[in-house]
């Protein structure tokens, strides 16, 4: 044991659990090893300071094994005398003393510094000891523990008086003083001075000689008390006293006195326990000096008073913060409290008239009471305006303590209290302030040794629970019945809050109506101890005090005086007459009140000068004009002085006649209120003077501007013709596209920019007009997170997978700018990026490298902006209408043709010249179709800045969607902009069918503008692209419907997601559209694309999704409900031909009803993709059923979308072609290998993406990561296991072991992982830390709330208070939206913008 400090790091830890496997398991060997621990203490100890290793791995650090055995703690302190042990030992790493032989940490050495921080160690043991307390005392013990009290003592004598200070005059102090350690060591001993005094307090015998001990060592610390200081005598009205000459703010004075404040303790536990009523014999109570007592403290808290003056500013920061940790929480206990409780302890024992001198004196203030007309000297002369204002606050600050002295009565042992009443009382003045949660209450409050506030036992009974809301914290309010008990000048605000308090009560009495005075509550009696501290208010002194002040306040011109001091001294009358109004009360027959506060201010002041009384004072300022605030104050205290005088009239016998005052104050009181009610009707009159004015000025003006107030009624109506995106139409049903599409009257759009505040309409030939959007790859719908694209460059996206594994996703903010302003405002923003460059290499939250800007009105990350555009097809689709046209078979005859000519076209362009000849031929024979005129080139209509602007946008979804360099010549881009329109409509109609949300209801204007913007800019982008291009895309999706010689190698029916084809084939369309003459019209080809998308879905879903047989029971409800509809039995009809198709594949034939059910359920998706995407594209404005939530509305969908209801009769329609279709679909190699089971499909309708399940209680959470080792390191426990919320993956995070390399850079697992999940976004929680990660790309990140809260409504973030945490499910759901609605990016933004030091963390790192 004793070589421990000589031995190595493990091979200490290996004995270290040797000792504690065997000795300490061992009761009997236990205690032999405890005596010899302690034995050794002092060598141990040493050992351990001069040790270089942590606590933990020292065999000191086996002390809490030993000394928190209560049996063994009284053994060792019996029979090792180990309390003094301790503190000796302690006492003897601490040599450095000045003169006096107070400890000294002025100049430490690092090395000294490293040493104090290692002897605070012992103090924790000598915690340890003293944490149990003894139920019974034996001699041995009351012996052995007065014996280290002793050595305590000896301990806080060094303490005593220790970092005396001295005022600067003159010049700013040049080094500021150590002030640390003395305050460390403080708060250190705080628990133990506490546990010392709860020691003594258990038994009586040890009180009295502690209390003796304790006044022996405070005698010896003021033994020169009167040394070298004059003694002098100060008198007021007719008393005098002898004291001593000194000042404050001259002298050396100190912050600490250790010993005082244990006396203090000691003298209130003497009370409490009725010590000082059973044996006052044998207490030395005769033989105290009170004036000696207050002495200290007394200059101590002047000291805190002139500190707030201003006198000591030159002082530095150090006294600031001295005075800081004076009154907070962690020290206040055994420093702030104790020194008022010592002078209550010497103000209960003296005249008070003399204790007032005396404090008049220290706090400087003794001339301007003293002599008469002094203030009025005093302003007269003109004066420094700093000394005025100084002698000001000195002033307010000694009222201040006077109010503390006598309203402090709190604590258990000075007034009738119990403990439970002083934590009440604290937490009434903290929710005074303002409601608040749990967390910020705990902090306001002071801990015990254990650190418990004991704030959950009284809680309840003073404050409700508000429980949080989607955000915020649950808070904690005050209830209204405990709002009497608030006092205004309670000890422990600081000036700030003081102020917020007030401030916040009289807002709420306001609110109530009542009138807005803070009368001092009513306060519970002193203990007999302490009973004559009351005499303090109605002494000579005090009346003086006040009846200065009052005069300063009456004659206010002449007298420097501020309304705080006039406010205190309100409060102390009060005070006054609270405290004689419950004398009157609880008064007995034999006894006579001697508390007569009331006669006292209703005398007038003595001769010469017959100044008025108190009263009549109070009375003239209750009307004085400049008094607004404290009339209610006057008020109350007018009422509550006639209450008590009829109290006394009722007690005492003799009838007194009615004083004037109370005449005086009903008359005042009439007059005040006659005086408001005037004033009252004056301002209506006036109000109704003034409106009655206004509206005939409205009126003459519209007289004389009549037509222009026409012409704005007309805009009015247009303008909201135009918001509400309504307009007028007949009521005949809604038809979305084909011929029978519902026309649109044009409508005219006005629209403000806002960069030069410039309106203007957006028109095809005009200036281009831009919204600010913002585009991203996303995983947010993926059904397989596992694919991605292996080489962008050569890969084509013509055709999106069911599986949606990637899409690109647009979203916007909605603010519109005029393209010029917008291309100025990115070139500014560049070149400010490139001077930062220079100057400093900090991130920003926009990578502007990648094109990315924040929205210069919200501030919302962008990366492009889409183009705003009339509807286009009004556009393309300028010809005649022919009532004739097509049926689907015709027109699907007639688009093959024209592919073919078009790709026979394509051959001979691109074949040598020399077979010119024989190709001449082949085209003879290969008729053209009738008016199809390949070599004719559209015009395009849009002016030059709407065709760069469409390119632009074009270009950046086909850079972020494959992560390639920009290239607007590349093929697919008009691919990536058709691809981008239909994930986002698709993403849009999950969000709205997770929430039961109607699909037209009434939509974020943000998202609106955002998706008609998109659908018309992909619809008018094949504009500016290559028109042999566009029509390429177009056959080649045209082919996977209907086969083609040509296009063999394309995807099978199941790996098509038919939504983004239909986008494809709809916006190409035009391209070939525009080339025929044929009088086909736009409209007729949308309605036969969309119907054999239709039909092709129909049979995507018969094939994946209808195959599974239903169980008996579903069958049996649903015989008895209905008998077989049509739709049934065509569904039956179109599998069986299905079957046929498949040969054998398909084998059993599931019921009718089953079929069409699931047919109804998979193509409903698809049906709302394609109403969104209608709507947007043609502006048919949506039926008025479908913007309602209710019943599903299939049959509204068919009609909107000019299908028939029964989507099987489209089969039957064109039942010429169909059969060869279905065949063609059905003969694909992969559908047979699908329905031989080789392969998987996707099944519908889709299921959506949810995050995952999280566990209830976060403790199975952290049960989960604390079971994960890091892949990469062999077992170890990984540091920051962090778990992705998308697809359930623990990760081990911010380590280098798991760094990867990602595109030439290394990147924590969580970059990685966001890589290959999110497409470069995640949400992810680090389980340690209990605190949600959002992740977008390399440099941009931000931490969220988590969706775990405690009973209280909190988060904890860090996992610092541990509670227990359980999971918020709308906390949770608020993420998942965040994450559905493609938000996190913009969350992180905006995140980074508000706290820029977000910016500054390394989140690729994570």
């Amino acid at each position: 044991m004793l070589s421990d400090s000589k031995l190595w790091k493990g091979a200490r830890s290996v004995y270290h659990q040797l000792f504690m496997s065997s000795l300490l398991m061992d009761l009997k060997y236990k205690k032999l090893f405890a005596v010899r621990f302690a034995k050794n203490y002092e060598r141990l100890q040493s050992d351990y300071v001069t040790d270089d290793h942590d606590r933990e791995f020292s065999i000191a650090d086996l002390s809490v094994q030993i000394f928190t055995v209560p049996s063994l703690a009284r053994m060792l302190i019996t029979e090792e005398n180990l309390m003094t042990i301790i503190i000796k030992t302690f006492m003897d790493h601490l040599r450095h003393r000045d003169t006096q032989g107070r400890f000294q940490f002025e100049r430490y050495t690092a090395l000294q510094a490293f040493k104090f921080r290692r002897v605070q160690s012992l103090i924790l043991d000598l915690k340890y000891v003293l944490i149990s307390k003894p139920t019974e005392w034996s001699d041995d013990l009351r012996e052995k523990f007065l014996e280290g009290f002793d050595a305590f003592l000896e301990l806080l004598k060094c303490m005593q008086g220790m970092d005396p200070i001295t005022r600067q005059v003159g010049q700013h102090i040049e080094m500021e003083p150590e002030w640390e350690a003395a305050f460390t060591l403080q708060m250190k001993l705080t628990h133990v001075i506490s546990m010392m005094q709860d020691w003594c307090a258990l038994d009586e015998k040890v009180l009295i000689e502690a209390y003796k001990k304790c006044l022996t060592v405070l005698m010896q610390c003021h033994g020169g008390f009167t040394d070298g200081e004059q003694p002098i005598t100060l008198s007021i009205c007719g008393h005098s006293v002898e004291t001593i000459r000194y000042c404050v703010s001259q002298e050396k004075v100190s912050i600490h006195l250790p010993v005082s404040r244990l006396l203090a303790g000691l003298h209130v536990l003497l009370s409490k326990s009725e010590v000082a009523y059973k044996f006052p014999e044998l207490l030395p109570l005769s033989e105290l000096s009170p004036p000696m007592l207050i002495e200290h403290p007394l200059r101590c808290l002047v000291l805190c008073a002139q500190v707030h003056a201003g006198m000591w500013r030159r002082n530095g920061f150090s006294l600031v913060n001295q005075i800081y940790y004076y009154h907070n929480v962690k020290c206040r206990r055994e420093m702030f409290d104790k020194d008022i409780v010592m002078l209550q302890t010497g103000v209960s024992m003296m005249d008070p008239n003399h204790f007032l001198m005396i404090m008049l004196s220290r706090f400087e203030l003794y001339q301007i009471f003293s002599t008469p007309d002094y203030g009025k000297r005093f302003s007269s002369e003109i004066t420094h305006k700093d000394v005025v204002q100084q002698n000001n606050t000195l002033i307010e600050e000694m009222l201040y303590l006077i109010i503390m002295l006598v309203g402090e009565r709190f604590s258990p042992g000075v007034g009738q209290v119990n403990a439970t009443d002083d934590i009440k009382r604290e937490i009434i003045h903290q929710l005074s302030i303002k409601p608040m949660a749990h967390s910020e209450l705990v902090k306001s409050l002071p801990e015990d040794e254990n650190k418990e506030t004991g704030m959950e036992s009284v809680i309840e009974a003073v404050a409700h629970f508000k429980k949080p809301g989607l955000t915020g914290r649950g808070m904690y309010e005050l209830k209204p019945e405990c709002a009497k008990e608030f006092n205004l000048y309670f000890y422990h605000f600081s000036r700030a809050e003081q102020s917020k308090a007030e401030e916040a009560q009289r807002k709420l009495k306001r609110q109530n109506r009542e009138d807005t005075a803070l009368p001092p509550p009513v306060l519970p009696p002193f203990c007999p101890l302490f009973a004559s501290l009351v005499n303090i208010l109605q002494s000579d002194v005090m009346l003086c005090i006040m009846r200065t002040i009052l005069q300063w306040a009456v004659e206010h011109n002449g007298y420097a005086w501020s309304e705080s001091m006039l406010q205190r001294v309100l409060h102390l009358i009060g005070m006054a007459l609270q405290e004689e109004k419950q004398h009157l009360e609880n008064v007995t027959e034999e006894h006579v009140v001697t508390f007569t506060f009331t006669q006292k201010i209703s005398k007038p002041g003595e001769a010469p000068n017959n100044s008025p009384s108190i009263l009549a004072m109070l009375e003239t300022l209750q009307n004085a004009p400049y008094l607004e605030v404290h009339k209610d104050m006057i008020r109350w205290i007018l009422k509550t002085f006639n209450a008590i005088k009829k109290l006394r009239e009722s007690s005492s016998p003799s009838p007194v006649a009615e004083t004037e005052g109370t005449i005086m104050e009903e008359s005042s009181r009439d007059k005040d209120k006659a005086e408001r009610k005037r004033k009252a009707e004056i301002a209506r009159l006036r109000r109704e003077k003034i409106m009655a004015q206004m509206s005939e000025m409205q009126r003459h003006f519209i007289d004389e501007n009549k037509e222009l107030f026409q012409q704005t009624l007309e805009l009015d109506a247009s303008a909201s013709a135009v918001l509400d995106n309504s307009p007028v139409v007949s009521d005949k049903t809604l038809t979305a596209l084909g011929p029978a599409q519902t026309q649109v009257p044009e409508q005219r759009q006005f629209v403000t920019c806002i960069l030069c505040q410039e309106e203007q309409e957006v028109k095809v030939e005009s200036k281009a007009m831009v919204l600010a959007a913002f585009v991203q790859r996303s995983t947010v719908l993926s059904k397989d997170r596992s694919k991605f694209i292996q080489d962008p460059e050569k890969y084509d996206p013509l055709f999106m997978h069911p599986d949606l594994s990637c899409g690109t996703h647009t979203g916007s903010c909605g603010h519109i700018m005029h393209a010029h302003c917008w291309q100025r405002y990115f070139d500014s923003v560049q070149a400010k990026e490139q001077r930062r460059q220079q100057r400093l290499r900090l991130h920003t939250s926009y990578d502007v490298e990648n094109g990315e800007f924040l929205c210069p009105l919200c501030e919302c990350l962008s990366n492009t902006v889409i183009p705003l555009l009339l509807p286009p097809r009004k556009i393309f689709n300028s010809r005649l209408n022919f009532s004739d046209q097509p049926n689907l078979t015709q027109w699907i005859r007639t688009i093959s043709q024209q592919i073919k000519a078009l790709q026979a076209l394509g051959k001979e362009e691109s074949t040598p010249h020399t077979t010119s000849s024989k190709n001449s031929e082949n085209m003879d024979e290969f008729q053209l179709p009738e008016g199809f005129r390949p070599d004719f080139r559209p015009k395009n209509p849009y002016s030059e800045s709407i065709k760069e602007m469409l390119k632009t946008f074009g270009t950046a979804t086909y850079k972020v969607g494959l992560k390639v360099h920009p290239n607007e010549e590349d093929p697919r881009v008009p691919v990536m902009c058709w691809g981008s329109c239909a994930y986002t409509i698709q993403s849009l109609e999950r969000i709205l069918s997770d929430e039961d949300k109607p699909l037209f209801g009434p939509l974020p204007c943000r998202l609106d503008d955002c998706l008609r913007s998109l659908t018309r800019f992909a619809a008018a982008h094949w504009t500016v692209a290559s028109l042999s291009v566009v029509q390429g895309h177009f056959s080649k999706l045209f082919a996977s419907l209907v086969p083609d010689d040509n296009h063999g190698d394309l995807p099978c029916i199941l790996d098509i997601d038919m939504f983004h084809l239909l986008v494809g084939l709809v916006l190409a369309f035009p391209a070939l559209q525009c080339q025929d003459f044929s009088g086909t019209s736009l409209g007729t080809g949308d309605l036969h694309i969309f119907r054999l998308v239709t039909m092709a879905h129909i049979i995507q879903l018969l094939l994946t999704s209808c195959t599974v047989i239903p169980s008996l029971s579903e069958e049996n409800g649903m015989d008895e409900e209905s008998p077989a509809g049509e739709e049934e039995s065509a569904v039956l009809a179109l599998y069986k031909t299905l079957q046929q198709c498949t040969g054998s594949a398909l084998k059993e034939v599931p019921p009718g009803w089953h079929l069409w059910r699931n047919v109804r359920a998979g193509i409903l998706p698809f049906l709302k993709c394609s109403a969104l995407f209608f709507h947007y594209l043609n502006g048919v404005p949506s039926p008025p059923e479908m913007q309602v939530s209710g019943a599903s509305h299939f049959e509204h969908l068919c009609n909107y979308l000019s299908l028939p209801s029964n989507l099987v009769s489209l089969f039957q329609e064109n039942n010429e072609i169909t059969k060869s279709l279905i065949e063609s679909w059905c003969h694909n190699i992969e559908v047979k290998r699908y329905l031989e089971g080789e392969r998987d499909a996707i099944s519908y309708p889709r299921e959506s993406n949810k995050l995952i399940d999280l566990p209830e209680d976060y403790s199975s959470l952290i049960n989960q990561a604390s079971n994960f080792s890091c892949p990469k390191s062999g077992g170890d426990k990984s540091r920051a296991p962090t778990l992705c919320l998308v697809c359930g993956t623990l990760l081990c995070s911010q380590s280098y072991c798991c760094q990867t390399e990602l595109e030439g850079e290394d990147v924590g697992a969580c970059t990685a992982h966001t890589y290959s999940c999110g497409s470069g976004v995640g949400i992810f929680l680090r389980v340690r830390e209990c605190q949600v990660l959002f992740l977008a790309g390399k440099t941009k990140g931000c931490f969220y709330s988590p969706p775990y809260l405690d009973d209280y409504g909190e988060t904890d973030q860090g996992l610092r208070r541990g509670n227990p945490l359980h999971l918020c499910q709308e906390r949770f759901k608020k993420i998942q939206k965040l994450w559905q609605q493609h938000s996190v990016t913009e969350e992180i933004g905006h995140a980074q913008e508000a706290n820029q030091t977000l910016v500054g963390i390394d989140w690729q790192h994570l």
